[in-house]
């Protein structure tokens, strides 16, 4: 676990890296759909991670305006990506029973 005096501001709002070219999926190759949910994934590990290293008790420290910035940030941007991911499922389920009605 990442203690949040391990943590820079920099590296808590950091951005991901844009998206590689999305190559023709072959077999082995993941599709661009769960690239996508693992990208979700990470960034929601991140922020859990950053959440959890602020709400343990040894990490209760007095923390600069810097730091405190920079955990807000990391906290919103873990907010947003929470919704948005909720967005995708509920889209996507929506769209599962459009389908399925259709048949």
């Amino acid at each position: 676990m990442i203690g949040l005096r391990e943590l820079s501001p920099a590296q808590v709002t950091q951005a991901p890296a844009p998206p590689a070219a999305v190559p023709t999926p072959r077999g082995d190759e993941p599709s661009a759909f769960a690239r996508l949910v693992r990208g979700f994934a990470h960034e929601a590990d991140r922020g859990e991670a950053t959440v959890r290293s602020v709400l343990e008790p040894r990490t209760a420290v007095a923390l600069d305006a810097p730091h405190l910035l920079a955990l807000q940030a990391g906290i919103y941007r873990y907010g947003e990506t929470m919704d948005l991911a909720a967005r995708l499922v509920d889209k996507a389920s929506s769209a599962v029973k459009t389908v399925v009605q259709g048949q």
